[in-house]
């Protein structure tokens, strides 16, 4: 784009094409059929055409991408320290980013820390996910969340070297968060669309996973890990919907094999994403 003389303006079209999504994988037939092993490999093409072994891949990828993508975008002299960033990014996936402790953890300033997730913002590395702000209560968590676009880049950092090693990690919960919001934004953008996810959350703890708006819709969709229909799971949905006037579409995606209908709520199984 910086290289283009002309603006171009009216004359193309700008789309952005992330991974593999899982309609796509299975169209090829190369959707898996768990959980674990798609949240390990990921959803990068090289990984299924190539049948490359993820752990091979994801480092190489990170490697080449460091050393020549980064320097590119922008002249960062330690890069040592830059990877050590990266994977503390991976660490914070799904939380409110504080900018702060980011900074602190890696030992640069806050301001380098900012212009470094920009760098990994513009490379497509992560992305931001935006607090909702169309809300019925101002007391409300209004930092972004962390997320990457591929869960298979995100297991390497994590130094996880087996998929069966997810079901065990402490940050289980957050890589299959991180898989779900990754897919539902692959969604839009597949359909030439910008984002229209966001998340609540508000001072005492209450949040909601993913806000989907679309002007005069409203789907709240909580996240869970859990392989059973646990009703509990539309708790922090019932209270969302309480203190909000609008009608509110609601589901749980969790690793459920199957759908399953209740009154006005429904259990979404992470196969079927596709809202």
């Amino acid at each position: 784009m910086e290289n283009i003389s002309q603006s171009l303006a009216g004359r193309i079209a700008l789309l952005k094409l992330l991974p593999l999504s899982q309609r796509e994988l299975k169209k090829a037939k190369l959707f898996p059929q768990n959980s674990k092993e798609i949240m390990f490999n990921g959803n990068y093409p090289a990984v299924y055409s190539r049948k490359i072994p993820a752990d091979i891949f994801y480092s190489n990828y990170l490697s080449t991408y460091i050393e020549r993508d980064v320097r590119t975008l922008k002249n960062i002299g330690n890069l040592n320290l830059f990877t050590l960033f990266v994977q503390l990014c991976a660490g914070r996936i799904g939380q409110p980013l504080n900018y702060s402790s980011l900074a602190s953890d890696t030992g640069i300033s806050v301001n380098t820390a900012k212009e470094w997730l920009s760098v990994l913002e513009s490379s497509y590395i992560i992305f931001l996910l935006r607090p909702h702000h169309k809300n019925y209560n101002k007391r409300l968590i209004k930092m972004p969340k962390l997320y990457f676009y591929d869960t298979g880049l995100v297991s390497n950092l994590l130094k996880i070297e087996l998929a069966e090693q997810i079901q065990n990690h402490y940050l289980l919960g957050n890589i299959f968060e991180n898989y779900v919001v990754s897919e539902l934004l692959k969604n839009r953008y597949n359909q030439g669309k910008k984002s229209n996810l966001f998340y609540w959350k508000d001072n005492k703890g209450k949040e909601v996973d993913i806000i989907i708006d679309s002007f005069d819709n409203i789907i709240a969709i909580e996240i869970k890990a859990s392989q059973t229909y646990n009703l509990n799971a539309f708790d922090n949905i019932k209270f969302y919907r309480k203190i909000s006037s609008n009608n509110i579409e609601s589901h749980v995606i969790s690793r459920v094999d199957n759908n399953k209908l209740l009154s006005n709520e429904s259990f979404v199984s992470w196969k079927n994403i596709d809202f």
